[in-house]
This record gives structure tokens, C-alpha cells and sequence, in this order.
């Protein structure tokens, strides 16, 4: 058998032209090269522009002091707990956005007449947000592709749950004010947020949160649909505004129900 020398005509790869005068490398399967178009640029100072007015994303709680989207990632592949200080109506306009993500709510209640309009009216028909009594929520088999927000509205003083945050199981706490059980639901909890509460229990919350003294005593002057955001190492003011959907079925933002 002979074996061909490396230096052969015949073993040298064939080159062809680029239509720039320079030699190009072979293009195997690919087919012919195509028209020479500039690339696409940007000068530095100007990317500012590309840039999207939120800082995260998720679903869209309202707006901050400078009228910013303040976005809250619910949907997340770690366990997520969110304790949530204030009203109703917050509660229920939060469900409503976390569906629109494409989150199963399940919510867990001993008041299902006041979600049964939202639960029916949501999702077109489809089931996305489902009314459990209190200590009766099945598993929800969570994952990434059908993630699920589990909203508890038990009062005061909320059982230990029998579904937990998992990952992508958000559950959310809503306490109408500050209970007994709430410093340490607030401690465990990876967003904390406060509505307009009793001067009392401003200071009891700006202690368990380290807040200034400013943002402490603004949480008993706070207005309907005004809600403090606090996590581990950040704070921010938002401020809920309703599509016209959302107040058709929910009315207009309120603290007390």
C-alpha cells in the first residue's frame, strides 16, 4: 500500500478566494459566503439608551420615588418567603401579577369570598389561581416550567403551613398588622414588605428591620397602595398603581378591607 507524501499536490487543501484579494479559509457544507455587511455599532456614551427602566425581572409591583417599574423576581430556583405586612388588596393585585408570569397561585384562606371573584376572573378560564382552605393545600409540584406562588391569608396568627417554599414555590405571608408571629416570619423571610401601620408598631418594625428613624416613623403616615419593600441590605417605597382591569375587579387601592 503507498502512501502518499504530505507535500502532494494532491493531499494540500484546496484555497479559494474571498473576494477581498486574500486568500480565505475553506468553507466546508456551508455554501457560498454572502455579501460583506458593516456591523452593527454603538458608540460607549450611547448604550446608556439600550438600557431597560427595570432592575430585574419578574413581575412589576409598581413604581418607586422616581417613578422607576420596581420589578420583584417571584419565580426563583431557591426557596423564597415573603411577609407582607398591609392589606388585602395588595395581596390580591400581587396574585393577579404573578399569574400574569405564568405562575400557579394557590392561596391559602380562611376568607374565600373575598377571593372567589379574582379566582374565577383570572387566567381567562384557565385555573391559575386556586382557593384552598387553611392547612388543606396539596403539594403543587413545582419546577421551572410551571412554577408556583403559594399566597397565605390566615390572619393573625398563621399555622405553620403544610406547603413551604421550595425551589420555584414562592409563599407569600399576609398579615393584616403586626402579630405576635410576625417578628419571626419577618426574620425568615427574604422580602419584607409594610404597609401604613400604628405608630407602635412602626418602632417595633423599624427595630426588627434596622430601619432609620425617618423611614420608621414615615410607616404610619404611608398612603393606600404605598408599601415598603425591605430585604437583608436594601429598602425602597413603592407604590402600587392599578391597570384598569385590575381596578374593575379590585377597586381602587385601600389599606383596610
Amino acid at each position: 500500500m503507498s502512501v502518499s507524501s504530505p507535500s502532494s499536490a494532491s493531499s494540500a487543501p484546496s484555497v479559494r478566494s474571498t473576494g477581498t484579494g486574500r486568500p480565505g479559509r475553506p468553507r466546508i457544507g456551508f455554501g457560498l459566503i454572502g455579501p460583506r455587511r458593516d456591523r452593527h455599532a454603538l458608540p460607549l456614551d450611547q448604550l446608556e439608551a439600550l438600557a431597560l427602566p427595570v432592575g430585574d425581572d419578574g413581575m412589576v409591583i409598581g413604581v418607586d420615588a422616581a417613578g422607576r417599574p420596581a420589578v420583584l423576581g417571584i419565580n426563583r430556583p431557591s426557596p423564597y418567603e415573603i411577609t407582607l405586612i398591609g392589606g388585602l388588596w395588595t395581596a390580591q393585585v400581587m396574585a393577579l401579577r404573578a399569574a400574569a408570569t405564568g405562575a400557579r397561585v394557590a392561596v391559602e384562606t380562611g376568607r374565600a369570598h373575598a377571593w372567589t371573584t379574582l379566582a374565577q376572573a383570572a387566567g381567562g378560564g384557565q385555573p391559575c389561581i386556586t382557593l384552598h382552605d387553611v392547612g388543606r393545600v396539596p403539594p403543587q409540584g413545582a419546577s421551572a416550567g410551571s412554577p408556583v406562588v403559594v399566597v397565605r391569608d390566615c390572619g393573625m396568627r398563621p399555622p405553620r403551613g403544610r406547603v413551604v417554599s421550595a425551589p420555584w414555590q414562592s409563599v407569600v405571608t399576609l398579615l393584616p398588622y403586626l402579630s405576635p408571629v410576625a417578628p419571626r416570619l419577618m426574620e425568615k423571610s427574604g422580602l419584607v414588605g409594610v404597609q401604613r401601620v400604628s405608630p407602635d408598631e412602626a418602632a417595633q418594625i423599624g427595630r426588627i428591620m434596622n430601619l432609620p428613624q425617618s423611614e420608621s416613623e414615615a410607616l404610619s403616615t404611608l398612603a393606600d397602595g404605598v408599601t415598603l419593600w425591605c430585604t437583608a441590605g436594601d429598602r425602597q417605597f413603592v407604590m402600587t398603581q392599578a391597570t384598569d382591569a385590575e381596578t374593575g375587579l379590585l377597586g381602587a387601592a385601600r389599606r383596610m378591607d
